[in-house]
């Protein structure tokens, strides 16, 4: 207890805060002898047990939690695979089956990873198979004196009796020790909180089912768990416009199932649109992304949801003060089983005081007032078929709505607006997944998804009507063929075919105006790769090279060649180098249109590029870090140097005089991330810092160089977790500068020469907005109902200090002609609490 204790202060020493809590450690049931058990069971019940010594003497077992005679015999049966038959009321008789159903769950050493497509071998008969994406694998009737033998690349061969895995839930699990000569097993480490993981090739993944807790979060919300890292953030709190080392948000690659996400956020961004229960993995790549990958100069985020049959069913739901959800995993045989996942916000039938900070922060800037209707609502669905022991089909299905309507009327006038705006994406995707032989597997992926954006005003007498349509439509095919070459060096390649249309429509009734522009990009794509992991794991290297040929038949018909690589070189059991670099690029971007507003809303257009007013973006990036990871220790140092050509002021969001001039230019970011992560059992503290130098380039602006505007000098976090058995704790700061912005002329703000008059400004982002600085805090306490029921309750506070950040200022003329000044404010003080139960 003193330990416990000890720990405890330095946790609150170390974040300058205190939490007062207690918990009560309960003992687990032990396994005891099953003849003990026996004995104790005759002598409760009056009855007796005939049995062969031999057949069970070794046997053990955990006491079950019951009372009546037959559910124990029941659950003893279930937990051994003893055989028990009833003579008479009093005499029962014990055998020892010659055959069990085992099963058991692969991991790496450390419990970190699952080895997918280990193999499984029960020696001396026909059982064999390969550990699935869960590292799960059962046989049904083995021979209880059999021996199993697993092997997998790289890893020791480990050797396990069979009667040590009789099929009880859960599974047993098995760890595979890392082979090495002269060196200690190599460490994967668990960043920050449990669940997310470093990986050797630079990625960080996150593995939902295992999740921890952060600052301000009580569900594993995916969109916000990555901007815990560093050189992720989003300058204005939304996960809609996730900022990746210095780079816009639809830079970003966002995968959902293989399926290119065109809408990433409920509320209008505050909100992740994709439920966490069903994603089973997520992996973050900010540099060095396999060649696999394509779009996304910025960074990719890959969510993938569970993609095998589970033993049994789960599922879950939960309520918060936005809305509530539901979800589960139904096998209905083996070889098939359906999941789903469906969410409602409550937005529009429940005030809340969650609800009246997002709709303060999110409207502000608006029309909109609290008289109107808002709510949304996302859907997923999946089914799994194994075709055989070979191939596996997989069918994914999601669909994402926000809807608002509204209505509000001209004090001056008297006339009424109706006005509505829908955001909707609806995607469906297939997979077929093939492991030939133990050397080449192959993965085929279809998808079709579609995107729309949809706003209208009508006036009260219906004289004027303004429409505004945004549309994408995508269709994609890809195939990865993936063949073994010799036992330490993989060979991936690959076909990708693509075909983008986008449309976008504005119609005014009056004055008259029509506008419909539609536009569409082909790719075709061929990928190669090499991955070698030394037998000894010191050295990890994958290159890889991409070509691209991109074909718009209005404009252009363009190759591209793109290189990728990373390497991860370990110079001692705990220092490791990582050199990581790549070239991408992207001919779909979001043009932000703040003269056609969307209501003030959703500003952002998706557009194809034409490679003349608006070219295809590309971006070229490398980086080196050296880290230091031992048991709770982790350090972390990686200087990188980006550089995107190909960019436009349409799509930067200025707000100033270079707002609508459409020139072209770049821009190029150094930068520096450091992070050190102290993690025991009980808590986790860290600290984070980067440092950006983001700046422009455009030539025919004045002056042509500027800083950016997601310029964000210096970024730092310092936060803690804390878990006292039951109870998760989080507290967390998280500090920048302000971001730049353009203010007007002090001689002459205002210049009248023209019609309408326009605002006179400064040199192009040459002010900054004051310091941000939140605090966040969240608790979470898991406690059982029933034997399978288990629930969590838990609090957050966002901004628990109620600080105003400003996160954007801008100028606007009034109906006077004067200017007038906007601040975009942040989140106050926001209080959310939410229950969930599984089962």
């Amino acid at each position: 207890m003193a330990i416990k204790i000890r720990k405890l202060f330095h946790f609150l020493i170390a974040l300058m805060s205190f939490f007062c809590s207690c918990g009560i450690y309960a003992q687990n049931r032990a396994h005891i002898p099953l003849t003990t058990y026996l004995q104790k069971l005759e002598h409760e019940f009056d009855i007796k047990f005939s049995y062969a010594d031999d057949d069970i003497r070794d046997v053990l077992v955990e006491a079950p939690d019951a009372t009546e005679l037959n559910t124990i015999l029941q659950l003893i049966e279930s937990q051994t695979q003893v055989l028990i038959e009833k003579l008479n009321d009093r005499y029962y008789t014990l055998t020892r089956s010659p055959t069990i159903d085992i099963c058991g769950t692969v991991y790496d050493n450390f419990k970190m990873n699952t080895l997918y497509g280990a193999t499984v071998t029960v020696l001396g008969t026909a059982f064999s198979s390969i550990i699935d994406e869960n590292g799960n694998f059962s046989f049904k009737g083995v021979p209880r004196d059999a021996k199993l033998q697993i092997k997998y690349l790289g890893y020791k061969t480990l050797f396990v009796n069979a009667d040590e895995l009789v099929t009880k839930e859960p599974c047993k699990t098995l760890l595979l020790a890392q082979y090495y000569q002269q060196l200690e097993e190599v460490v994967v480490y668990e960043f920050l909180t449990k669940g997310l993981i470093k990986q050797l090739d630079g990625s960080v993944q996150m593995n939902s089912k295992e999740f921890g807790i952060l600052p301000g979060l009580i569900e594993p919300d995916v969109l916000q768990t990555v901007q815990a890292l560093p050189g992720i953030k989003s300058i204005d709190e939304t996960v809609s416009n996730i900022n990746i080392r210095g780079g816009s948000n639809d830079q970003n690659l966002i995968l959902w199932d293989g399926i290119k996400m065109y809408q990433s956020g409920h509320f209008f961004g505050l909100i992740s649109a994709f439920n966490p229960y069903l994603t089973d993995k997520v992996t973050l790549i900010k540099n060095g992304s396999s060649s696999q990958y394509g779009d996304g100069v910025s960074g990719i985020i890959d969510m993938r949801t569970r993609d095998s049959i589970a033993d049994t069913y789960f599922a879950g739901a939960g309520l918060n003060l936005i809305g509530g959800d539901v979800y589960a995993h139904l096998p209905l045989n083996e070889k098939l089983a359906v999941q789903f996942s469906a969410r409602r916000s409550l937005t529009d039938f429940l005030d809340t005081p969650t609800y009246d900070k997002f709709f303060t922060r999110v409207f502000e800037d608006s029309q909109v007032s609290r008289d109107g209707n808002f709510y949304f609502y996302d859907f997923t669905g999946k089914l799994l078929y194994n075709i055989d022991n070979k191939h596996k089909l997989s069918l994914s299905f999601i669909n994402i709505n926000n809807l608002l309507d509204y209505s509000e009327r001209d004090m001056d006038t008297n006339d009424e607006i109706q006005s509505a705006l829908s955001q909707t994406n609806l995607s469906l995707g297939a997979s077929v997944k093939s492991e030939w032989n133990k050397r080449f597997s192959t993965s085929l992926n279809a998808y079709q998804t579609r995107y729309k954006l949809e706003a209208q005003n009508i006036s009260g007498n219906a004289e004027q009507v303004l429409f505004q349509n945004n549309e994408v439509q995508e269709t994609a095919l890809k195939l990865n063929t993936n063949y073994s070459l010799f036992e330490n060096l993989d060979w991936l390649n690959g076909y990708q075919f693509i075909e983008t249309s986008i449309s976008n429509k504005t119609a005014v009734t009056q004055p008259p105006y029509t506008s419909n522009q539609r536009d569409i990009v082909k790719s075709h794509v061929l990928f190669s790769e090499l991955t070698y992991t030394s037998t000894d794991n010191r050295l990890y290297g994958r290159a890889g090279m991409r070509l691209n040929y991109l074909e718009n038949p209005k404009s252009f018909t363009k190759y591209l060649l793109e290189p990728r690589l990373s390497i991860n070189y370990a110079f001692t059991n705990r220092w490791k180098l990582q050199l990581l670099g790549e070239f991408k690029s992207q001919a779909i971007n979001q043009v932000i249109d703040l003269e056609q507003n969307f209501l003030g809303i959703e500003k952002r257009r998706w557009i194809v590029s034409d490679d003349d007013r608006l070219p295809i973006t590309q971006s070229k990036q490398g980086s080196i870090g050296i880290n230091y990871d031992h048991k709770t220790l982790y350090l972390g140092l990686e200087a990188f140097y980006k550089e995107v050509n190909g960019i436009s002021t349409l799509t930067q969001g200025f707000q100033n005089q270079d707002q609508f001039n459409g020139e072209t230019g770049k821009y190029n970011v150094k930068g520096l991330e450091f992070l050190i992560n102290r993690k025991t059992d009980d808590y986790s503290i860290w600290a984070s810092y980067t440092y950006n130098l983001n700046n422009y380039h455009f030539s025919e602006v004045l002056p042509p160089d500027f800083p950016n505007n997601l310029d964000i000098r210096h970024t730092a976090t310092f936060a803690g977790t804390y878990n006292i058995k039951n109870f998760k704790l989080g507290i967390g700061l998280n500090y920048r500068t302000g971001k730049p912005y353009t203010q007007p002329s002090i001689e002459e703000p205002l210049n009248t020469s023209f019609f309408p008059n326009r605002i006179n400004y400064q040199e192009p982002n040459s002010s900054r907005l004051p310091e941000y600085l939140r605090a966040d805090a969240s608790a979470i306490y898991d406690f059982g109902i029933g034997k399978k029921l288990k629930a969590s309750a838990g609090i957050s506070v966002l901004n628990f200090t109620g600080r105003n950040n400003i996160l954007n200022t801008y100028y606007r003329l009034n109906e006077t002609n004067e200017i007038e000044k906007v601040d975009n404010v942040s989140l106050g003080l926001t209080p959310n609490a939410s229950f969930r139960l599984r089962f």
